[in-house]
């Protein structure tokens, strides 16, 4: 899933694609890079960030979605939070809801995706964008998320939604603290979320935490986002959201080679 931001206060790109042409190029970039979906969104959901009215968003992603829909083949994923902008987006072409909400922040948003019965990404969050590093504190991080998930499942099928419509998103980034190193916990032992046999979208792309970790800035956490997206998919994550397709794909390509491989153990004295 390539990032297409049309935001002017994107962490990650600072705002290079606000424009609705350039975004459109950023995008049509990505889908030749070989990008599976693309992600359009018109807010910018860093830390701290304050909301962005509807109509100031809609007027920011829907002219990008129906250029981008006329020239590219590949499903484009509305990143949105409102359901008024997700309808919008939904009728200018796009095929899939990505609400970092999960649901919660608009009621009619699960009427929405159950009229166009299109896939929604339920993603993990404590409260909103500008309050979620406020209370990172959890008793039991995975199991808490677990439990989020087992309840917005149920939710959205009370709503309409079938399971299939249904991707998780453990929110890497999102109301997690660096200091207790939750988004490194949530890596490693993402396979606990296979037992609601959905499919797991990650999104390190760039991240904090890879920052922390290697004391790097933004520009230069390509490598450590490509070790974390490794890790995932070896630990079961089905789709990668990420701002450079063409070298995650490439690592994407190795790793599912090694997966996909024979679990057959070599002879004694074949190989070194």
């Amino acid at each position: 899933m390539g990032v297409v931001n049309v935001t002017p206060d994107s962490f990650s790109d600072g705002g290079r694609f606000s424009e609705g042409a350039k975004a459109v190029g950023q995008g049509r970039r990505l889908a030749e890079e070989g990008a599976d979906i693309l992600d359009v969104g018109g807010e910018s959901t860093r830390p701290g960030s304050k909301p962005v009215p509807e109509e100031e968003e809609a007027r920011r992603v829907i002219p990008a979605i129906e250029e981008l829909r006329s020239q590219i083949p590949i499903p484009i994923s509305i990143d949105t939070r409102k359901a008024a902008v997700a309808e919008k987006a939904l009728e200018a072409g796009a095929e899939m809801v990505n609400d970092i909400s999960a649901l919660r922040y608009d009621e009619r948003m699960a009427r929405v995706v159950g009229h166009w019965k299109v896939p929604v990404v339920l993603m993990h969050m404590r409260g909103q964008p500008e309050t979620m590093q406020i209370h990172t504190h959890y008793d039991d991080l995975m199991g808490e998320i677990l439990e989020f998930f087992r309840e917005r499942m149920a939710y959205a099928a009370s709503q309409g939604i079938q399971r299939d419509q249904m991707i998780l998103d453990p929110g890497i980034g999102f109301g997690k603290s660096l200091e207790q190193h939750h988004n490194l916990i949530i890596l490693k032992h993402l396979s606990r979320f296979k037992i609601l046999d959905q499919p797991l979208l990650i999104g390190t792309s760039r991240k904090a935490f890879i920052g922390q970790v290697l004391d790097l800035p933004l520009e230069e956490r390509e490598e450590g986002t490509m070790a974390t997206l490794a890790v995932a998919i070896r630990n079961g994550a089905n789709i990668v959201r990420v701002h450079e397709v063409e070298r995650t794909r490439r690592v994407v390509r190795m790793v599912d080679a090694i997966l996909r491989s024979t679990s057959e153990e070599p002879e004694p004295g074949d190989g070194f």
